[in-house]
């Protein structure tokens, strides 16, 4: 069960990345799997920065959206360095 609750807060995080940072998404999948790393990604940053946005599943969507948008802009960064 916990997995299924995962990959919803992924996918929530992913897709909420996406629409704050435009021309970001990168489909279904992808929104998982941006929205899953993000999380770590989040954690990590907003840990190191001594900020938390709470224990719950809104912390946690709001802490893996954060993240995926750091992921997102770090994606388009090297995509579109490499296509100049």
């Amino acid at each position: 069960m916990e997995i299924i609750v995962t990959l919803i807060v992924g996918l929530v995080a992913g897709w909420l990345g996406s629409q704050i940072f435009r021309g970001g998404s990168l489909g279904l999948i992808g929104n998982i799997i941006v929205g899953i790393l993000g999380s770590f990604v989040g954690y990590w940053l907003l840990g190191a920065l001594g900020v938390s946005l709470g224990t719950g599943i809104i912390g946690s969507i709001l802490t893996g959206a954060i993240g995926a948008i750091v992921i997102l802009a770090i994606i388009n960064l090297i995509f579109k360095s490499t296509r100049a």
